[in-house]
């Protein structure tokens, strides 16, 4: 066995992903695949289009073989705070060989080289300063490197892909994990492109195809069954919690800096909508994908405390017979179930993490066009295939 870990949304699983998994066997000998994957929110701030269960069933039958989530306060954090947690996870499992993902670069070695310069730059004055002037951190962060590195590191920071392999190289050095790095190119179309090449295109752009009733079978091996959610629907929720939360109760969620909460306080009370919401919160400091996390983070009760820790069970959510075959290896020193009743029972780290996935399930449920009723995340079944 040569057990390979991909760090993965599948928003929805789509051919770009399926190529992955393949040319990871190909290439580098994997013979089973676990992913981490984000469950009914996503790190851009958002709704999954669809139910976690049913992404995860279309993984399995298409190359993954054990399917774990990701903490919503994780899938909700930084690009850092994502890597971080999806990283603990696999460690935690105790048999992975290798963690693969995606980069525009497709170099590991200049990826390293990237991590490192990464590393250098956020210690340094200058990147502190930049940061005090008014810049957002990835504008500081490329400042910073610009004075001390060459074009090649610095081109390797502007692809998103390329920044996300970095920071899981961080926090595998971080954690001092054992499993190799191996990277897949990526092929096709860019991240969030709206453009599409043959049958590859972006998982942004075929969301926007479903959403608006287009056929999108040329770029998906399958797609799940049921009802797409769609964040709109939450709208007037979220506007509802952010009113009735306080400068103090803001500020306690992860990544609100700097008087960020009197911001967030403020818009709240004028906007109407959630667009006119992120524009009004919106400054040079911050991005657009931060302020949507931090809304979403909010609507949940997501607080900086809750990630402080690294993910403290794992939750399956479907598996393959192979998938069975990476249990029966895996040496797991954390709680692992399916069941998350029975994960919240584990301890009181859990039941919080828990918590929050309960709530998570029970908002998501009022994100489709025909609202569901609370408890999906108790009756939810795993997937379980041959």
């Amino acid at each position: 066995m040569k057990i390979c870990g991909i760090i993965a949304e599948y928003n929805p699983f789509h051919n770009g992903h399926k190529y992955q998994i393949e040319e990871t066997k190909r290439r580098f000998g994997a013979t089973h695949t676990v992913a981490v994957m984000s469950g009914n929110f996503t790190q851009r701030g958002d709704t999954a289009i669809f139910d976690k269960y049913k992404r995860a069933e279309v993984a399995l039958k298409n190359g993954v073989d054990l399917v774990i989530e990701l903490p919503v306060a994780y899938a909700l954090g930084s690009a850092e705070q994502f890597a971080l947690g999806a990283v603990s996870v696999l460690q935690s499992l105790g048999c992975v060989d290798m963690l693969s993902f995606g980069s525009e670069c497709g170099d590991i070695d200049l990826l390293h080289e990237t991590a490192g310069a990464v590393v250098y730059a956020q210690q340094h004055d200058d990147f502190f300063r930049f940061m005090r002037s008014g810049d957002t951190l990835p504008v500081a962060l490329q400042k910073t490197i610009e004075k001390y590195y060459e074009s090649e590191i610095i081109e390797t920071l502007a692809e998103p892909n390329n920044t996300l392999a970095v920071e899981y190289l961080k926090a595998m050095d971080e954690m001092g994990c054992l499993f190799e790095p191996v990277t897949i190119g990526r092929t096709g179309t860019g991240h969030d492109s709206d453009e599409v090449s043959e049958n590859i295109a972006s998982a942004s752009k075929i969301r926007k195809m479903i959403l608006a009733g287009e056929d999108v079978s040329a770029f998906v091996p399958e797609l799940p069954d049921g009802e797409t959610a769609d964040i709109r629907n939450l709208e007037t929720a979220i506007l509802a919690k952010l009113r009735m939360m306080s400068q103090k109760e803001i500020e306690k969620a992860p990544n609100v800096l700097m008087g960020l909460e009197n911001r967030i306080y403020k818009s709240a009370r004028v906007a109407t909508n959630l667009a006119e919401l992120y524009m009004l919160i919106k400054t040079k400091r911050y991005t657009l994908a931060r302020i949507r996390r931090i809304v979403l983070a909010c609507f949940l009760g997501i607080k900086k405390s809750d990630l402080k820790k690294s993910p403290s069970y794992i939750r399956i959510l479907g598996m393959n017979g192979k998938g069975r075959e990476i249990l029966a290896k895996a040496d797991c020193k954390l709680p692992m179930d399916t069941s998350l009743k029975a994960l919240m029972k584990s301890g009181d780290v859990q039941k919080r993490q828990a918590y929050l996935e309960e709530v998570s399930g029970n908002m998501y449920a009022l994100a489709y066009d025909k609202k569901k009723p609370c408890g999906l995340e108790y009756t939810s079944k795993p997937v379980i295939l041959p």
